[in-house]
């Protein structure tokens, strides 16, 4: 008997170890750490054809984490922009090239909604171009500068892809033109950004054409952030 009681007395000791533990130990973080992301657009500056839209949250993940580094680590409330965060953005064309970026501010669980045809691709460095399909590019990042970004894990991005369809109009009769085939109905369908990595190559790439751009462009290049929170 005196054997069974210890034998319970060490269960009930360890059984409550590790609950205390369990109850004293933070909740780990979920997700990742993402902060480089990836998308495509297509059919855009099309007439009949939707407009397609860039939405990026703030997940609140980097509110207590100073955003001047010589501040060291701050108390959040005595932090006035802790948890901002800025979307650099970077936008290229169907031939590889960049045509516009910026760096968009995202307060901690803010929305941030860009629109396709009349922000990000509106104003691209030669101011003449139109551009139909290309890459999008995202990096979370601590600066307000899309030159120099610096990032950091914070930011979660969705985008809509204009699908098209083919629909093909049979000849009225004999001796008519032969079948038209025309694009549509159009379908919008939304994804995720995928994660990607962000080499060092890839950062100081997206740099360098970034401020290459605006400089040579003269004030165009620069696209235009929509006011936070506000969608369409």
């Amino acid at each position: 008997m005196k054997r069974l009681g210890y034998l319970l007395f060490a269960v009930l000791a360890i059984t409550l170890m590790l609950g205390g533990n369990a109850l004293a130990t933070p909740p780990v973080n979920q997700g990742d750490n993402s902060y480089y992301f990836v998308t495509y657009y297509s059919n855009a500056n099309t007439a009949g054809v939707p407009d397609a839209t860039l939405r990026i949250v703030n997940d609140g993940g980097a509110v207590c984490i100073a955003t001047d580094s010589a501040k060291g680590n701050v108390n959040c409330a005595e932090d006035d922009v802790a948890g901002t965060l800025w979307a650099a953005i970077y936008v290229f064309d169907d031939s590889q090239e960049m045509r516009s970026c910026c760096a968009c501010v995202i307060t901690s669980d803010g929305l941030l909604s860009e629109s396709v045809n009349k922000e990000l691709t509106s104003n691209e460095f030669t101011g003449r171009g139109e551009m139909t399909r290309g890459v999008i590019k995202v990096i979370s990042s601590a600066s307000s500068d899309p030159t120099a970004p610096l990032p950091i894990p914070g930011l979660r991005a969705w985008f809509t892809h204009i699908q098209a369809t083919t629909s093909t109009f049979p000849a009225p009769g004999p001796g008519a033109p032969v079948n038209v085939v025309e694009k549509g109905p159009w379908f919008v369908t939304e994804t995720a950004l995928a994660d990607s990595n962000l080499s060092q190559t890839e950062y100081l790439n997206l740099g360098a054409l970034c401020s290459y751009g605006l400089t040579i462009g003269s004030g165009y290049g620069y696209c235009p952030c929509t006011i936070e929170d506000y969608d369409f």
